[in-house]
């Protein structure tokens, strides 16, 4: 398909800068059966079946924006240093991240960066544009370090419009968050609070957690003219033998899988078999859905509203289908729903 097909227009009015408080006050957009209701996150529970799961993403994100300098030998010897910016991707070694560069392009393999009291080597750049960081410490030494002197990911479309803050450590982080590794938050799961998650399980419905490791990656858009032309970048998951029982068990009864977010459904249809079994799963994903795949786990979404042509808008209209996708966000659009990270949600049912 081609990226134009998930172009939409969106006013720059749209964009949420902070998250709705309390995190449950937020709006719900319900789409279902190309049918569109407006309603309020505290409401989700209304909206589920006794049996269904409830899957989100336990995933802590960390402050993974680090600002330094490149340092290079002179052609007298002298030490020449550039400000750059690096936002982690993928943990590749205990000592050895991936990242996104700025500006990227004079980086070479060798050159020194220092991140204020953390200092890395550059040790390979790939096409893709992701550059190698192998630091100075490793294992639990660099995730100190990077906490001491990282910042929160924010978005770039909110940090265009503002810096990160303090309140940012706690806003752009779920109430699931457990296992650090994500450089950004999967944001559906920012709506959560304990009342809410109280209400849904006194539906009946039961809370399973598997853990998706988001990247920066996230954040970029797609440049090829055709969806089957991009390339998505890996992140790293895992599905504990628990959970993928208990929801195979809440399948055979009947029961719905209601992914709270893109990144547990992603992650999920990557642990699923063509014939429907969910399976355990530790390692990378990087499936990319876009109309036409056939989806194996995954029931009902819940999401946020979404960039246009972005990997996410494809997948949502994939899930829900293109046209109804493009009447729902135009109606979100025209009744002042807030977009992106720290906006309103949508539950979507499977067309």
């Amino acid at each position: 398909m081609k990226t134009a097909d998930f172009d939409f227009d969106l006013p720059e009015d749209r964009i949420a800068l902070r998250p709705a408080e309390p995190r449950d006050s937020a709006r719900l957009l319900v789409v279902r059966d190309g049918g569109l209701s407006d309603h309020a996150i505290r409401d989700l529970a209304d909206f589920l079946r006794p049996g269904d799961a409830l899957v989100f993403n336990d995933t802590r994100v960390i402050p993974a924006r680090l600002s330094g300098v490149r340092e290079r030998a002179g052609p007298d010897g002298e030490t020449l240093t550039v400000p750059v910016e690096a936002t982690l991707h993928h943990r590749d070694a205990p000592d050895v991240w991936s990242a996104f560069m700025k500006p990227g392009k004079r980086i070479k393999p060798g050159d020194r960066i220092v991140f204020q009291s953390l200092t890395a080597t550059v040790e390979a750049k790939s096409d893709d544009g992701l550059i190698a960081l192998r630091f100075d410490v490793s294992g639990p030494a660099l995730d100190e370090a990077i906490r001491a002197v990282g910042v929160m990911p924010l978005p770039p479309y909110i940090a265009a419009k503002r810096p990160e803050d303090d309140r940012d450590r706690s806003d752009y982080q779920t109430v699931f968050a457990q296992y650090d590794g994500s450089v950004a938050a999967p944001t559906a799961g920012l709506h959560f609070t304990p009342a809410l998650l109280n209400a849904i399980r006194a539906r009946g419905v039961t809370t399973h957690a598997v853990t998706l490791h988001v990247g920066a990656g996230t954040f970029l858009p797609v440049k090829a003219d055709d969806t089957a032309d991009h390339r998505m970048h890996s992140e790293w998951g895992t599905v504990s033998d628990e959970t993928a029982a208990a929801l195979n068990a809440v399948r055979a009864a009947g029961g719905r899988i209601v992914c709270v977010g893109t990144t547990s459904l992603r992650l999920l249809e990557s642990a699923t078999t063509p014939d429907g079994v969910i399976q355990p799963f530790h390692g990378d994903t990087a499936i990319f859905i876009t109309p036409g795949y056939a989806f194996r786990a995954a029931n009902v979404l819940m999401t946020n509203f979404h960039l246009p042509k972005s990997t996410l808008f494809m997948l949502v209209s994939a899930f829900a289908g293109l046209d109804t996708m493009k009447a729902a966000y135009a109606h979100a659009v025209a009744t002042g729903y807030r977009f992106y990270s720290y906006g309103d949600g949508s539950l979507l049912f499977r067309h």
